[in-house]
Protein backbone atom coordinates (compact mmCIF):
# COMPACT_ATOMS: atom_id res chain seq x y z
CA UNK A 1 0.00 0.00 0.00
CA UNK A 2 1.11 3.42 -0.59
CA UNK A 3 2.52 5.58 2.20
CA UNK A 4 0.57 8.79 2.29
CA UNK A 5 2.26 9.87 5.70
CA UNK A 6 4.03 13.16 6.04
CA UNK A 7 7.02 11.60 8.08
CA UNK A 8 9.18 8.82 7.06
CA UNK A 9 7.97 5.10 8.24
CA UNK A 10 10.80 5.06 10.66
CA UNK A 11 9.13 7.69 12.58
CA UNK A 12 5.37 5.84 12.57
CA UNK A 13 7.37 1.99 13.22
CA UNK A 14 9.34 3.11 15.96
CA UNK A 15 6.53 5.70 18.08
CA UNK A 16 3.76 3.10 17.15
CA UNK A 17 5.89 -0.15 17.58
CA UNK A 18 4.50 -0.86 21.41
CA UNK A 19 0.26 -0.38 20.31
CA UNK A 20 1.37 -2.90 17.46
CA UNK A 21 2.71 -5.21 19.58
CA UNK A 22 -0.23 -5.30 21.95
CA UNK A 23 -2.23 -5.76 19.05
CA UNK A 24 -0.87 -8.71 18.15
CA UNK A 25 -0.79 -9.89 21.76
CA UNK A 26 2.84 -9.60 21.91
CA UNK A 27 4.87 -8.18 24.89
CA UNK A 28 6.29 -4.89 24.64
CA UNK A 29 9.17 -5.97 25.17
CA UNK A 30 9.23 -8.57 22.24
CA UNK A 31 8.35 -5.66 20.08
CA UNK A 32 11.71 -3.46 20.24
CA UNK A 33 14.17 -6.19 21.96
CA UNK A 34 16.81 -3.53 21.75
CA UNK A 35 15.23 -0.69 24.19
CA UNK A 36 14.06 -3.44 26.16
CA UNK A 37 17.54 -4.84 26.47
CA UNK A 38 19.07 -1.34 27.27
CA UNK A 39 16.56 -0.43 29.85
CA UNK A 40 17.66 -3.70 32.22
CA UNK A 41 21.32 -3.19 31.15
CA UNK A 42 21.76 0.23 30.40
CA UNK A 43 24.74 0.53 27.50
CA UNK A 44 27.02 3.75 27.44
CA UNK A 45 28.98 5.21 25.02
CA UNK A 46 30.01 8.47 23.76
CA UNK A 47 29.36 8.65 19.99
CA UNK A 48 32.70 10.54 19.77
CA UNK A 49 34.75 7.34 20.82
CA UNK A 50 37.57 6.54 18.95
CA UNK A 51 36.51 3.62 17.35
CA UNK A 52 33.48 5.27 15.97
CA UNK A 53 34.28 6.08 12.20
CA UNK A 54 32.33 8.32 9.86
CA UNK A 55 29.49 11.25 10.61
CA UNK A 56 27.16 8.38 9.04
CA UNK A 57 28.36 6.24 11.74
CA UNK A 58 27.86 8.61 14.37
CA UNK A 59 24.53 9.36 12.71
CA UNK A 60 23.26 5.65 12.98
CA UNK A 61 24.39 5.23 16.25
CA UNK A 62 21.66 6.40 17.93
CA UNK A 63 19.72 3.44 18.18
CA UNK A 64 21.78 2.75 21.34
CA UNK A 65 20.95 5.16 24.69
CA UNK A 66 23.66 7.25 25.21
CA UNK A 67 24.59 9.42 28.10
CA UNK A 68 24.98 13.33 27.12
CA UNK A 69 25.02 16.47 29.04
CA UNK A 70 22.55 18.81 27.03
CA UNK A 71 19.21 18.92 27.60
CA UNK A 72 17.46 17.67 25.18
CA UNK A 73 14.38 14.94 24.27
CA UNK A 74 13.96 11.84 26.74
CA UNK A 75 13.15 8.46 26.14
CA UNK A 76 9.87 7.91 23.91
CA UNK A 77 8.67 5.75 21.58
CA UNK A 78 10.85 6.86 19.41
CA UNK A 79 14.70 6.11 20.01
CA UNK A 80 16.76 8.93 21.10
CA UNK A 81 19.72 10.22 18.55
CA UNK A 82 18.24 7.75 15.83
CA UNK A 83 17.70 8.26 12.41
CA UNK A 84 13.62 8.18 12.88
CA UNK A 85 14.52 11.04 15.64
CA UNK A 86 16.01 12.83 13.62
CA UNK A 87 13.17 12.67 11.15
CA UNK A 88 10.68 12.97 13.64
CA UNK A 89 12.24 16.47 14.17
CA UNK A 90 12.88 17.42 10.81
CA UNK A 91 8.88 17.18 10.00
CA UNK A 92 8.03 18.98 13.57
CA UNK A 93 10.62 21.57 11.89
CA UNK A 94 8.64 21.75 8.52
CA UNK A 95 4.92 22.07 10.50
CA UNK A 96 6.38 24.76 12.66
CA UNK A 97 8.24 26.73 10.00
CA UNK A 98 6.09 26.55 7.19
CA UNK A 99 2.69 27.03 8.43
CA UNK A 100 3.86 29.96 10.80
CA UNK A 101 5.95 31.75 8.06
CA UNK A 102 2.80 31.18 5.51
CA UNK A 103 0.50 32.65 8.20
CA UNK A 104 2.05 35.86 8.90
CA UNK A 105 2.43 36.38 5.30
CA UNK A 106 0.36 40.06 5.04
CA UNK A 107 3.15 41.03 8.12
CA UNK A 108 5.81 40.18 6.23
CA UNK A 109 4.41 41.63 3.07
CA UNK A 110 4.01 45.26 4.03
CA UNK A 111 7.09 44.65 6.14
CA UNK A 112 9.19 44.09 2.91
CA UNK A 113 7.84 47.19 1.36
CA UNK A 114 8.60 49.39 4.03
CA UNK A 115 12.34 48.16 3.88
CA UNK A 116 11.93 48.76 0.01
CA UNK A 117 10.08 51.83 -0.54
CA UNK A 118 10.32 53.70 2.72
CA UNK A 119 8.61 56.90 1.05
CA UNK A 120 5.43 55.19 0.08
CA UNK A 121 5.33 52.96 3.09
CA UNK A 122 5.99 54.91 5.77
CA UNK A 123 3.83 52.88 9.09
CA UNK A 124 2.73 50.01 9.77
CA UNK A 125 -1.21 50.60 9.29
CA UNK A 126 -0.29 53.10 6.55
CA UNK A 127 1.17 49.95 4.64
CA UNK A 128 -1.82 47.77 5.36
CA UNK A 129 -4.12 50.52 4.01
CA UNK A 130 -1.60 51.34 0.96
CA UNK A 131 -1.55 47.02 -0.12
CA UNK A 132 -5.45 47.02 0.06
CA UNK A 133 -5.72 49.79 -1.79
CA UNK A 134 -3.73 48.99 -4.67
CA UNK A 135 -3.37 45.45 -4.58
CA UNK A 136 -6.77 44.23 -2.27
CA UNK A 137 -6.77 41.39 -0.19
CA UNK A 138 -4.91 39.02 -2.43
CA UNK A 139 -1.32 41.41 -2.63
CA UNK A 140 -1.34 40.78 1.13
CA UNK A 141 -1.17 37.11 0.52
CA UNK A 142 1.11 37.50 -2.63
CA UNK A 143 4.42 34.90 -2.04
CA UNK A 144 2.49 32.27 0.20
CA UNK A 145 3.37 30.13 -1.73
CA UNK A 146 7.46 30.40 -1.92
CA UNK A 147 7.48 31.10 1.64
CA UNK A 148 5.48 28.02 2.49
CA UNK A 149 7.83 25.98 0.28
CA UNK A 150 11.17 27.63 1.43
CA UNK A 151 10.76 28.02 5.30
CA UNK A 152 8.93 24.37 5.03
CA UNK A 153 12.36 23.47 3.51
CA UNK A 154 14.31 25.42 5.98
CA UNK A 155 12.52 24.28 8.75
CA UNK A 156 12.81 20.54 8.51
CA UNK A 157 17.11 21.33 8.42
CA UNK A 158 16.92 24.31 10.68
CA UNK A 159 15.20 21.60 13.87
CA UNK A 160 16.34 18.38 12.32
CA UNK A 161 20.31 19.20 12.17
CA UNK A 162 20.07 21.08 15.07
CA UNK A 163 19.13 18.12 17.25
CA UNK A 164 22.11 15.91 15.67
CA UNK A 165 24.68 18.66 15.77
CA UNK A 166 23.78 19.51 19.38
CA UNK A 167 24.09 15.75 20.29
CA UNK A 168 27.39 15.59 17.81
CA UNK A 169 29.56 18.84 19.91
CA UNK A 170 28.43 17.62 23.12
CA UNK A 171 30.12 14.23 22.70
CA UNK A 172 33.27 16.10 20.87
CA UNK A 173 33.28 18.09 23.95
CA UNK A 174 32.42 15.30 26.40
CA UNK A 175 30.25 14.68 29.29
CA UNK A 176 32.11 17.31 31.92
CA UNK A 177 32.83 19.99 29.40
CA UNK A 178 29.44 19.85 27.45
CA UNK A 179 28.00 20.74 30.87
CA UNK A 180 30.36 23.38 31.54
CA UNK A 181 29.70 24.96 27.89
CA UNK A 182 26.30 24.14 27.03
CA UNK A 183 25.29 27.65 25.67
CA UNK A 184 27.97 27.00 23.21
CA UNK A 185 27.18 23.42 21.95
CA UNK A 186 23.44 25.59 21.58
CA UNK A 187 25.33 28.33 19.70
CA UNK A 188 27.77 25.84 17.65
CA UNK A 189 24.88 23.46 16.51
CA UNK A 190 22.43 26.25 15.93
CA UNK A 191 24.76 28.17 13.46
CA UNK A 192 26.00 24.76 11.70
CA UNK A 193 22.39 23.90 11.25
CA UNK A 194 20.85 27.38 9.70
CA UNK A 195 24.35 27.27 7.14
CA UNK A 196 22.91 24.05 5.37
CA UNK A 197 19.19 25.04 5.91
CA UNK A 198 19.83 28.55 4.08
CA UNK A 199 21.17 27.09 1.16
CA UNK A 200 17.52 25.68 0.98
CA UNK A 201 15.71 28.61 1.39
CA UNK A 202 17.56 31.10 -0.77
CA UNK A 203 15.75 30.41 -4.07
CA UNK A 204 12.32 30.54 -2.16
CA UNK A 205 13.74 33.66 -0.32
CA UNK A 206 14.44 35.37 -3.86
CA UNK A 207 11.22 34.74 -5.40
CA UNK A 208 9.01 35.92 -2.68
CA UNK A 209 10.78 39.28 -2.00
CA UNK A 210 10.37 40.01 -5.68
CA UNK A 211 7.36 38.93 -6.02
CA UNK A 212 5.97 41.06 -2.75
CA UNK A 213 8.07 44.24 -3.27
CA UNK A 214 7.59 44.73 -7.30
CA UNK A 215 4.16 45.33 -8.73
CA UNK A 216 3.16 43.44 -11.81
CA UNK A 217 6.11 41.24 -11.63
CA UNK A 218 4.49 38.30 -11.22
CA UNK A 219 1.47 36.81 -9.24
CA UNK A 220 3.21 34.41 -7.14
CA UNK A 221 5.16 31.48 -7.66
CA UNK A 222 4.67 29.70 -10.32
CA UNK A 223 4.77 32.59 -12.87
CA UNK A 224 7.31 34.09 -10.29
CA UNK A 225 10.30 31.62 -10.64
CA UNK A 226 10.46 31.20 -14.22
CA UNK A 227 10.46 35.41 -14.93
CA UNK A 228 12.84 35.55 -11.99
CA UNK A 229 15.75 32.75 -13.86
CA UNK A 230 14.88 34.48 -17.08
CA UNK A 231 16.13 37.84 -16.13
CA UNK A 232 18.76 37.05 -13.40
CA UNK A 233 19.70 33.64 -14.16
CA UNK A 234 19.79 30.73 -11.71
CA UNK A 235 22.90 32.42 -10.08
CA UNK A 236 20.37 35.28 -9.57
CA UNK A 237 18.59 33.05 -7.02
CA UNK A 238 21.47 33.00 -4.53
CA UNK A 239 22.66 36.39 -4.84
CA UNK A 240 21.07 36.58 -1.56
CA UNK A 241 22.82 34.02 0.45
CA UNK A 242 25.89 35.69 2.08
CA UNK A 243 23.43 38.69 3.61
CA UNK A 244 20.69 35.34 4.34
CA UNK A 245 23.14 33.62 6.12
CA UNK A 246 24.10 37.55 7.86
CA UNK A 247 20.68 37.19 9.05
CA UNK A 248 19.60 33.83 9.72
CA UNK A 249 22.24 32.61 11.64
CA UNK A 250 22.86 35.04 14.58
CA UNK A 251 19.30 35.03 14.13
CA UNK A 252 18.88 30.91 15.11
CA UNK A 253 21.56 30.93 17.12
CA UNK A 254 20.03 33.29 19.56
CA UNK A 255 16.45 31.44 18.64
CA UNK A 256 18.47 28.19 20.16
CA UNK A 257 20.06 29.11 22.85
CA UNK A 258 18.24 31.86 24.28
CA UNK A 259 15.15 29.34 23.91
CA UNK A 260 17.32 26.48 25.42
CA UNK A 261 18.43 29.34 27.92
CA UNK A 262 15.02 30.67 28.98
CA UNK A 263 13.39 27.27 29.53
CA UNK A 264 15.94 26.10 31.96
CA UNK A 265 15.08 29.75 33.80
CA UNK A 266 11.55 29.76 33.51
CA UNK A 267 11.03 26.32 35.08
CA UNK A 268 13.30 27.40 37.88
CA UNK A 269 12.51 30.53 38.87
CA UNK A 270 8.71 31.28 37.23
CA UNK A 271 7.23 27.83 36.78
CA UNK A 272 6.34 26.69 41.13
CA UNK A 273 6.62 23.08 40.57
CA UNK A 274 9.60 20.97 39.00
CA UNK A 275 9.76 20.01 35.50
CA UNK A 276 8.80 16.57 35.89
CA UNK A 277 5.29 17.57 37.79
CA UNK A 278 4.59 19.72 35.12
CA UNK A 279 1.76 18.23 32.74
CA UNK A 280 2.25 18.39 28.89
CA UNK A 281 -0.16 21.10 28.34
CA UNK A 282 2.21 23.54 31.02
CA UNK A 283 5.31 22.28 29.69
CA UNK A 284 3.66 23.48 25.89
CA UNK A 285 3.17 26.67 27.46
CA UNK A 286 6.56 27.14 29.05
CA UNK A 287 7.67 26.41 25.20
CA UNK A 288 5.64 29.00 23.62
CA UNK A 289 6.35 31.84 26.20
CA UNK A 290 10.19 31.13 25.87
CA UNK A 291 10.01 31.09 22.17
CA UNK A 292 8.15 34.08 22.23
CA UNK A 293 10.64 35.74 24.56
CA UNK A 294 13.40 34.36 22.21
CA UNK A 295 12.19 35.51 19.44
CA UNK A 296 12.13 39.32 20.52
CA UNK A 297 15.95 38.97 20.54
CA UNK A 298 15.92 37.16 17.55
CA UNK A 299 14.32 40.21 15.82
CA UNK A 300 16.77 42.60 17.21
CA UNK A 301 20.32 41.31 16.25
CA UNK A 302 18.56 40.35 12.58
CA UNK A 303 17.20 43.18 11.83
CA UNK A 304 20.10 44.70 9.57
CA UNK A 305 20.55 41.65 7.49
CA UNK A 306 17.34 41.26 6.96
CA UNK A 307 17.11 44.69 5.06
CA UNK A 308 19.58 43.82 3.22
CA UNK A 309 18.34 40.85 1.92
CA UNK A 310 15.10 42.68 1.50
CA UNK A 311 16.88 45.36 -0.95
CA UNK A 312 19.13 43.03 -2.73
CA UNK A 313 15.98 41.02 -4.33
CA UNK A 314 14.09 44.12 -5.19
CA UNK A 315 16.89 46.40 -6.72
CA UNK A 316 18.48 44.47 -9.56
CA UNK A 317 22.65 44.99 -9.55
CA UNK A 318 22.19 46.60 -6.01
CA UNK A 319 25.32 45.62 -3.71
CA UNK A 320 25.46 45.93 -0.13
CA UNK A 321 27.81 48.71 -0.27
CA UNK A 322 25.23 50.46 -2.29
CA UNK A 323 22.49 49.59 0.12
CA UNK A 324 24.34 50.64 3.64
CA UNK A 325 24.45 54.11 1.86
CA UNK A 326 21.46 54.46 0.67
CA UNK A 327 19.73 53.45 3.86
CA UNK A 328 22.39 54.63 6.52
CA UNK A 329 23.60 52.52 9.71
CA UNK A 330 20.70 54.09 11.39
CA UNK A 331 17.88 53.04 8.98
CA UNK A 332 19.90 49.65 8.46
CA UNK A 333 18.99 48.82 11.97
CA UNK A 334 16.14 50.50 12.69
CA UNK A 335 13.39 50.63 9.49
CA UNK A 336 10.40 48.03 9.98
CA UNK A 337 12.09 46.94 13.53
CA UNK A 338 9.00 47.16 15.44
CA UNK A 339 6.69 45.22 13.04
CA UNK A 340 9.55 42.81 12.75
CA UNK A 341 9.76 42.07 16.83
CA UNK A 342 5.98 41.35 16.71
CA UNK A 343 6.01 39.18 13.64
CA UNK A 344 9.08 37.32 14.89
CA UNK A 345 7.91 37.42 18.39
CA UNK A 346 4.70 35.88 17.86
CA UNK A 347 6.61 33.19 14.90
CA UNK A 348 9.38 31.88 17.40
CA UNK A 349 6.61 31.38 19.85
CA UNK A 350 4.23 29.29 17.69
CA UNK A 351 7.18 27.54 16.14
CA UNK A 352 8.59 26.57 19.56
CA UNK A 353 5.20 25.32 20.43
CA UNK A 354 3.99 23.53 17.25
CA UNK A 355 7.62 22.22 17.19
CA UNK A 356 7.05 20.50 20.71
CA UNK A 357 3.47 19.68 20.42
CA UNK A 358 4.61 17.71 17.66
CA UNK A 359 7.15 15.82 19.40
CA UNK A 360 5.32 14.99 22.81
CA UNK A 361 2.32 13.75 19.78
CA UNK A 362 4.71 11.13 18.85
CA UNK A 363 5.92 10.28 22.40
CA UNK A 364 9.17 12.77 22.92
CA UNK A 365 8.95 14.84 25.70
CA UNK A 366 9.49 19.20 25.13
CA UNK A 367 12.83 19.98 24.20
CA UNK A 368 14.84 21.12 26.95
CA UNK A 369 13.85 18.03 28.97
CA UNK A 370 16.93 16.00 30.40
CA UNK A 371 17.38 12.28 29.48
CA UNK A 372 16.89 10.29 32.36
CA UNK A 373 20.48 9.08 33.71
CA UNK A 374 21.16 5.47 33.59
CA UNK A 375 20.54 3.16 36.21
CA UNK A 376 23.23 1.76 38.52
CA UNK A 377 24.15 -1.70 38.60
Amino acid sequence: MENRFIAPSCVYDQAFGKFAAKWNGKAASEASPVVSATAKTPVVRTIASAYEGSLRDKFRLGAVPTVGAIPSAAEGGIVLFSPAYYAACAVGGVLSCGGTHTLVTPLDVVKCNMQTDPKKYTGIFQGFGTVLKEQGFAGLVRGWVPTLFGYSAQGAGKFGLYEFFKKYYSDQLGEEAAEKYQTFVFLAGSASAEFFADIMLCPFEAVKVKVQTVPGFAKGFSDGFPKFVAAEGYGGLFKGLTPLWGRQIPYTMMKFACFENTVKALYKYVVPKPQAECTKTEQLGVSFLAGYIAGVFCAIVSHPADNMVSKLNATKGATMGQIVEEMGMVGLFTRGLPLRIVMIGTLTGLQWGIYDAFKVSVGLPTTGSKAPAPEKK
